[in-house]
């Protein structure tokens, strides 16, 4: 009998170190966890089948005489050494004067179910070239001037003829944004949160695994999850409790009268680096950011102890990878 006790003993010890495991020794359901999130691929695309392609897009991503004044580059406002923006309320143009929306990240956008705040662009291959002809921002005035400006630019003719290999005339408008969009497929960035999703329990620390538990408890997840935590749906901003804003969003594509103040929901990958936040760039903090959506969305009105271990996961989010600059 005690030895039967004792067997029964170490069984149940045996069992719990294996619950413990699987809810990662914090209270986490990881069957759960693994519903609601996906990791990040390396990469959108075939870096090796599509290399030419990937490499002229990254020159032309740098590119400043897609601009009017030859001062500009699409890295101007989406910094790969600052995650994919410029960490500006709104962007200044090429001649100073400001848009009234946040230039959201490059970094992961491929995977984004549209482009821009109000999904008006269906791919990045089409967000690419809306920026040049856009009188506030590069100020190009048509598709012609920016291809006659790229063919008259040493290199470029022969860079198109190998990219894109099938076309009789490949240097054209649209390949540009092709060619662009390559590029930024390849601006994916794994974080220690892929690490602990694909069974690294220790990639995150005590109190980024009680942020998380607290951040899908408390609902966030109903527009944060997937891979990208967003990007993936649009919703109201003020789903719950109005937030003022004179920005339609994504009405301004549709004019459906169900789309007025609705919004891509942004992603959350790196979101510690990338503020300040909101479609117009009016959020200066992540803690006011926090504080602002679980009011407005939720109807919650959170503490500073949720906020910091909502941070804490945050910061599992942030990639340590770091993307080149060439010179423009």
């Amino acid at each position: 009998m005690k030895v039967l006790n004792f067997y029964i003993m170490v069984l149940s010890i045996l069992g719990s170190g294996a619950l413990a495991q699987q809810r990662g020794q914090s209270g986490l359901d990881m069957a759960e966890v693994r519903e609601t999130f996906s990791s990040l691929p390396e990469s959108d695309i075939d870096k090796e089948k599509y290399r030419d392609l990937i490499n002229l897009g990254e020159k032309l991503y740098f590119e400043k005489r897609l601009s009017v004044n030859n001062q500009m580059s699409c890295n101007t406002c989406h910094r790969v050494d600052k995650f994919g923006v410029d960490n500006e309320a709104t962007s200044p143009g090429h001649e100073g004067k400001r848009g009234d929306r946040n230039s959201p990240t490059t970094f992961n956008s491929s995977l984004h179910i549209a482009q821009f705040w109000d999904g008006r662009a269906k791919d990045v291959e089409e967000q690419a070239l809306g920026p040049i002809l856009n009188p506030v921002e590069m100020g190009m005035k048509s598709e012609k001037e920016v291809v006659d400006k790229i063919k008259n630019t040493k290199g470029y003719l022969e860079a198109f003829k190998i990219a894109f290999p099938e076309q009789k005339d490949a240097l054209t408008y649209k390949n540009i944004g092709v060619a662009i969009g390559a590029y930024e497929k390849t601006l994916i960035t794994p974080s220690r949160f892929d690490k602990f999703l694909n069974g690294d329990l220790n990639a995150l620390n005590m109190q980024e695994k009680r942020g998380l538990k607290k951040f899908m408890h408390k609902g966030c997840i109903s527009c944060h999850s997937g891979s990208l935590l967003g990007g993936n749906d649009y919703q109201l901003l003020g789903a719950v409790n109005e937030y003022e804003t004179h920005d339609l969003g994504r009405y301004n594509v549709t004019k459906n009268e169900d789309d007025k103040k609705v919004f891509k929901v942004p992603s959350l990958r790196n979101i510690m680096k990338t503020g300040p936040y909101f479609h117009d760039g009016s959020v200066k903090t992540i803690d006011e950011a926090i504080k602002l959506m679980a009011y407005h969305q939720l109807d919650e009105n959170v503490g500073p102890g949720f906020i910091e271990d909502v941070k804490a996961f945050f910061n599992s989010l942030t990639t340590e990878k770091k993307f080149r600059t060439i010179d423009e």
